[in-house]
């Protein structure tokens, strides 16, 4: 459903554009920069985007989180992370150096075909910049459901370009899929235009970021009633982050 109403607003495909062209230069003169990965811990699985290789990223545990070194973007779950029915999700993520523009890291929902070509999610992004992006991954399309927006709730990266974040996602109520910064609400997706919500949650990484995750928690809810409908989000189909 969420891919149906994306695709359905050429105007806005249109004006997309330019910084589709835009986003697409930027990565030309940013190469992946290529990291020695190895074997995903225990009970991890990734995919890297386009044609880029997994193991040119590096997944590791690291204390009582996880680090991630790319590389080229990926994303990164769990096969027990799936669900179905209501749930809440968090992730914890900390930039711990600089990149050479601003990148992001985030958590995805609604994963599923997620090592086929029909892949599909959506996920919900931040950057040391201050802002966040919301996006839908279909197959090789991508579509913008927020584009790059600022907000006080993301915590800018410092001096030293650090930065921690929490993201998370509540879809615990039908009316809308609730995102959040830093326990800030920053977007609603209406419950009818986003439909189904069941699949694998987990991690998204851009490329060339050294990122650690001290949390990452699915929990699964039970139904809720309808509250007050969330404004409905316009979508723009692009390419990149």
């Amino acid at each position: 459903m969420l891919h149906r109403s994306c695709t359905a607003l050429s105007l806005l495909l249109l004006a997309a554009a330019p910084l589709s062209a835009q986003m697409a230069g930027m990565k030309d003169h940013d190469p992946d920069k290529k990291v020695e990965g190895g074997a995903l811990p225990a009970g991890w699985t990734g995919r890297a985007d386009g044609n880029a290789k997994l193991t040119d990223a590096k997944f590791v545990a690291m204390g009582a989180g996880y680090h991630v070194t790319s590389g080229p973007a990926a994303i990164y779950w769990k096969p027990a992370s799936r669900v179905t029915g209501p749930f809440t999700a968090t992730a914890t993520l900390s930039q711990t150096k600089a990149p050479s523009h601003p990148e992001a890291y985030g958590i995805f929902f609604m994963g599923n075909k997620l090592d086929t070509p029909e892949q599909s999610y959506a996920y919900l992004i931040v950057r040391g910049d201050g802002k966040f992006m919301v996006k839908h991954r279909a197959g090789s399309e991508l579509h913008t459901i927020m584009n790059w927006t600022e907000s006080a709730a993301v915590n800018k990266a410092d001096a030293s370009g650090k930065a921690t974040n929490t993201v998370s996602v509540d879809a615990s109520r039908p009316d809308s899929v609730r995102l959040r910064v830093n326990g800030t609400q920053v977007a609603a997706i209406p419950g009818p235009h986003i439909g189904n919500t069941d699949g694998y949650v987990g991690l998204r990484v851009n490329h060339n970021l050294d990122v650690h995750v001290s949390d990452f928690t699915v929990t699964p809810k039970a139904s809720a009633s309808i509250g007050t409908p969330a404004p409905k989000v316009a979508t723009t189909q692009t390419k990149g982050a």
